[in-house]
């Protein structure tokens, strides 16, 4: 089968249809007709339309529902439905959001909404006041919204909300108002999200870690808290970047043995989609540290890093810890100048330390 030359196609925020659904039902708040469609501004100053997919409420508190579509990124929130309800307010109290069923509620510092607030993040909030008050002549208008997710709480189980201190449901999102395909901003944005809170609770060892064992074996390993587990996945580059800006005094990088094999060689993105490690380079590696000709050749012929480990360790070199070198260099490399402490821990599928440096 050929493969897929398409472009992929992009998506939209859950931002944005939280905003197309606020102004669908500001507009039916105001004796208008229930819309079919609406358009609203993205931050680029992009003319976007969306589609409304179900109107209700009240007179005095109608809501409007936009179905999610994130195009062709794999969004947990694909397809769910984002409700904003609108609801007049006393004159001089301007917008004020509230979280719906589904939508979390902040309940730690170092976010960009304060202890309290709805998990409404601050662009898709001035998208929202920006498209009420276009439609409302242009003056910001006194309401109530009120922003719900369908299924929300439970969604939220798969991302990293609860680690960040967001309670009972989603965050609404977006900085451009686009999800860009396979950019997965939403999971780098929760990594940056996480290192704010860590550093507003003053923690001085962070670790970022590549999956459950990864992130299992460093707690035990040095004994962390909970807020101080950064849950990178592939994004290495998406942690270590933020942190070079945002240092803190002592940093842990734990994965498997090939992601960690790719971040020592320079990999940002250590998704097996993004490229395979480089055997080759790999067994280099290990001639450079007094390996064994026979050895080198082996792994340069492995056709995967698992394999490439386990001919090693019958032979009883200690490529794990190599591997752990060769990574943490990439991570001092990508940290520099940042006066950031640093190491990295290597485990196998079992939660086993297989390598240290």
């Amino acid at each position: 089968m050929a493969p897929n030359t398409h472009p992929l196609r992009r998506g939209w925020t859950t931002g944005s249809c939280a905003t197309a659904a606020a102004k669908a039902a500001w507009l039916m708040l105001n004796g208008n007709p229930a819309p079919a469609c609406v358009n609203i501004t993205l931050p680029s100053g992009q003319q976007v339309g969306f589609a409304i997919a179900r109107t209700g409420g009240t007179p005095d508190a109608p809501f409007a529902e936009v179905i999610k579509d994130a195009g062709d990124d794999p969004d947990i929130t694909h397809g769910a439905l984002i409700r904003a309800t609108v609801k007049t307010l006393p004159a001089g109290c301007g917008i004020m959001f509230q979280a719906g069923p589904g939508v979390g509620t902040v309940t730690r510092p170092g976010l960009p909404i304060a202890v309290g607030e709805p998990a409404i993040n601050p662009t898709p909030r001035a998208m929202i006041r920006a498209a009420l008050t276009k439609a409302n002549a242009g003056i910001c208008p006194d309401a109530e919204v009120i922003i719900s997710v369908e299924n929300g709480k439970k969604l939220a189980e798969r991302t990293l909300n609860s680690r960040l201190g967001i309670l009972n449901g989603l965050s609404i999102l977006g900085t451009t108002g686009i999800v860009v395909p396979f950019s997965c901003s939403a999971w780098i944005e929760s990594i940056h999200r996480g290192v704010d809170v860590a550093r507003a609770e003053g923690l001085t060892h962070l670790a970022g870690s590549t999956g459950n064992v990864s992130e299992k074996g460093v707690q035990q390993f040095y004994n962390l808290p909970d807020s101080a587990l950064i849950e990178m996945g592939d994004f290495a580059g998406g942690l270590l970047k933020y942190l070079r800006k945002h240092p803190i005094p002592r940093l842990t990088i734990s994965g498997g043995i090939a992601k960690m094999t790719k971040l020592g060689q320079g990999f940002m993105d250590l998704h097996s989609k993004r490229g395979p490690a480089d055997m080759r380079q790999l067994a280099d590696l290990v001639l450079a540290h007094n390996g064994k000709p026979d050895i080198a050749e082996t792994i340069a012929c492995s056709p995967t890093v698992a394999e490439a480990f386990l001919h090693a360790s019958q032979q009883g070199f200690p490529l794990g810890h190599l591997i752990a070198s060769s990574a943490l260099q990439t991570v001092k490399n990508v940290l520099h100048p940042a006066p950031i402490q640093a190491d990295v821990l290597v485990f196998d599928r079992a939660g086993n330390l297989v390598g240290q440096a």
